[in-house]
């Protein structure tokens, strides 16, 4: 029989995404609607090892369901990935008196959970906190509606310039592995055209594009592009090398970084991360762990930890079809 759990540790790992604070608050009430106590772990797994823990009660989360950023830090620890990091981190956790753990991060942050259930058998439970949306088992990871929310918003600013003087705007958004981010920004900023690394749209088919669209009386164009994209070694080459094709384009670049992920969670983000925390709190309670709570046509489910992290996200195909007929 396992043993009782009475006090729950929840910690933030990786890049940060807005709707992280929303989970923390939703960890931390969950808690104390079930009469459990709540840990917070600053820094990740580096705080683990380091033990810097503090008690989150229902009013220590107050006025952060709206804040971008996690209140608990986050870090990349290297310390972690030794066996030696990962004894004092069990200590730790064993010491406070902590029974299992809310990890809130992606696919890193989910093999350094696995990785600690398997040595000390300490039960996990793990929330997908990336916008970049690419994490299996889950139709929506926390930030990724913030993220599209915000790409947008700048990419209908750029456009008011690049109509204002007749300019190709490049728009770079994140997405090293997955597309996501740039296809769905993409279709909803009215983009003429998307790359993402899923489909290698090539060369001389950017250039037949953009000449066509040029020739359809378009004076000015948006072209949206995920970091992970092949098509060129990077954006800037990318500008060079339509410059020195189609000089009839005044061409600009605009890296968007890190500002995508900040900001205040869209509502959507907010309900998710509130969702998510109850049904992790409420797994562990059952008894449950090793897996990551995730949203599938609108339901909360789980997904063994490994098949979240070894598993791939597809793109969506119905939205690169709509994309070709709205770029028209």
């Amino acid at each position: 029989m396992s043993k009782p759990i009475k006090k729950i540790a929840v910690l933030t790992s990786g890049g940060d995404s807005p709707g992280m604070n929303a989970a923390i608050r939703s960890v931390a009430r969950t808690c104390a609607y079930h009469g459990i106590e709540c840990i917070g772990i600053y820094r990740g797994y580096q705080g683990m090892i380091e033990g810097d823990f503090k008690e989150l009660g229902p009013r220590s989360v107050n006025n952060i369901i709206n804040k971008g950023g996690t209140i608990l830090k986050s870090a990349r620890s290297k310390d972690f990935m030794k066996p030696e990091g990962r004894v004092q981190a069990h200590q730790n956790l064993t010491d406070a008196g902590v029974d299992a753990l809310v990890v809130i991060g992606g696919d890193g942050s989910f093999s350094g959970a696995l990785a600690f259930n398997s040595e000390f058998g300490f039960p996990v439970m793990g929330i997908p906190g990336t916008i970049d949306n690419d994490i299996h088992g889950t139709s929506h990871t926390l930030g990724y509606d913030t993220a599209l929310n915000t790409v947008v918003e700048v990419i209908d600013k750029i456009r008011d310039t690049a109509s204002s003087h007749n300019r190709l705007f490049f728009v770079e958004v994140m997405g090293r592995d997955a597309g996501h981010i740039a296809l769905n920004a993409g279709i909803g900023a009215g983009a003429e055209e998307i790359l993402i690394p899923e489909e290698d749209l090539g060369l001389d088919r950017l250039l037949e594009s953009l000449q066509k669209s040029k020739a359809s009386g378009k004076s000015s164009s948006i072209v949206v592009i995920a970091e992970g994209d092949k098509i060129g070694k990077n954006v800037f080459e990318l500008k060079d090398y339509v410059e020195a094709n189609l000089p009839e384009y005044d061409v600009r670049v605009s890296v968007l970084g890190h500002m995508q992920r900040g900001g205040s969670p869209t509502c959507f983000d907010r309900v998710l991360a509130s969702r998510l925390g109850v049904k992790a709190v409420e797994s562990l309670l059952e008894g449950k762990s090793n897996y990551m709570v995730g949203l599938l046509n609108d339901q909360m489910t789980l997904t063994p930890l490994e098949q979240a992290i070894k598993g791939h996200t597809e793109i969506d195909r119905e939205l690169l079809r709509v994309s070709d007929i709205m770029s028209t």
